[in-house]
């Protein structure tokens, strides 16, 4: 918006008028007309007058309604308007970039002719569409004039933030041997005399029929399964990749803002499971400065790509198991990561030239797959008609490299 203080064209020139009218009757010597002159003077005086009072007597607040939300949820925007009389008309716009999402048939702007004791609300909608720490203003006032002929525009508010958090997706199951499994909650030792400590848990939906263990069946009076031994477990660490040149296409549907979306997906799914959840860049970095879903989400919110060339990096912790989200790798970049992980893991790896074809040679996904999985890793390859429910079901399934989540 232009910023205009003082009389509009319109105003100047009834003012250009007026002098004009008064000189002429000074030297025709029509008092009448004198009077007239000076009548069209003070009109755009008098406009000018009242549009700095508006511009002065009314105040504004802002609400955001959540103020942190995921993506794709709207959210409500709320303007409260506090003192007047409004004098001629108050012309307000919001300053909203495009990615918070606002409603092109319902712009954040507005007028308003009158506010009464207990104030004035507008409102307007936004659907956010891509993440990130979004700028909601400023907030600007046009002030108009009686009759248009004089206007004043200020900064009523400045901007607040609206935090756009990653999607998170319902994911399901888990790949074998994925995580402590064995240590969820309900295991329990059991001890007979003569056999060494047996850990068992509830049946549940999937499990086999061979690890029943009978004795404690029969003592809890149900299905009761035997625990596999498996060696100390620290927890998961989600490995991000964001490396502006693994990834292709731009806003809301490039390959990256897939990439979070699933490492945000795992990550809640694995805390839901009771694991120990660590999501870190490919450097070895965290997101998060602290546990819990909320923290890590709002590290995903504001991460941006990196210009690092490739995966090297330090080792994870001992212990724990590894899921890495890959862009575009080269096979000499896969066995630096499969160099830093010497024990294997799990990846989906993106094949990120379907996300936008620039015509340039991509790296290809079958080459860098093949390196990780002579290292000991599960991979999956997804492409940009898969969604993270299927890329993630690919891997649990440990479908092969190219099938994953095919549709």
């Amino acid at each position: 918006m232009a910023r205009t203080s003082g009389l509009t064209v319109r105003g100047r020139s009834l003012l250009a008028g007026g002098v004009a009218t008064a000189l002429c009757a000074v030297v025709l010597d029509e008092r009448d007309l004198l009077r007239v002159g000076l009548v069209v003077c003070l009109l755009p005086l008098v406009s000018l007058l009242l549009a700095v009072r508006t511009r002065r007597a009314v105040r504004a607040a802002r609400t955001l309604l959540p103020g942190r939300t995921a993506v794709g949820t709207p959210v409500e925007v709320a303007l409260e308007l506090r003192g007047g009389p409004v004098l001629g008309a108050l012309r307000l716009a919001d300053t909203v970039p495009d990615a918070a999402g606002p409603v092109p048939s319902t712009p954040p702007r507005f007028t308003v002719h009158r506010i009464g004791g207990r104030g004035a609300r507008v409102t307007y909608p936004l659907r956010p569409v891509l993440r990130g720490a979004h700028r909601v203003g400023p907030l600007t006032a046009r002030a108009v004039g009686a009759l248009g002929l004089a206007e004043f525009t200020r900064e009523m508010l400045g901007p607040d933030r609206l935090l756009i958090v990653p999607r998170v997706v319902g994911l399901h199951g888990a790949p074998r041997a994925l995580g402590s499994g064995e240590g969820l909650p309900g295991a329990a030792a059991q001890q007979g005399q003569g056999s060494p400590d047996v850990m068992v848990r509830s049946y549940r939906q999937g499990d086999e029929l061979r690890r029943v263990h009978w004795k404690s069946t029969a003592r809890h009076d149900e299905l009761m399964v035997r625990l596999e031994e498996r060696p100390w477990h620290a927890g998961v660490t989600v490995l991000l990749d964001r490396r502006d040149a693994a990834h292709r296409g731009h806003g809301a549907g490039a390959s990256l803002e897939f990439a979070v979306t699933l490492a945000a997906s795992i990550g809640a799914h694995l805390l839901r499971r009771g694991e120990p959840v660590e999501v870190v860049t490919e450097d070895g970095a965290p997101v998060a400065a602290t546990e819990g879903l909320d923290p890590l989400l709002d590290g995903l919110a504001v991460l941006r790509p990196a210009a690092r060339p490739d995966l090297s990096g330090p080792s994870t912790a001992a212990g724990r198991d590894v899921v890495a989200v890959l862009g575009a790798c080269t096979p000499e970049q896969a066995g630096q990561l499969a160099g830093r992980h010497p024990g294997g893991g799990y990846a989906v790896l993106l094949d990120a030239a379907t996300w936008e074809d620039t015509g340039e040679r991509a790296a290809d996904p079958a080459a860098a797959a093949e390196v990780l999985r002579r290292a000991g890793w599960h991979v999956t390859v997804a492409t940009a008609e898969h969604t993270p429910e299927q890329a993630w079901a690919a891997l649990v399934a440990g479908s092969p490299v190219g099938t994953g989540g095919a549709r």
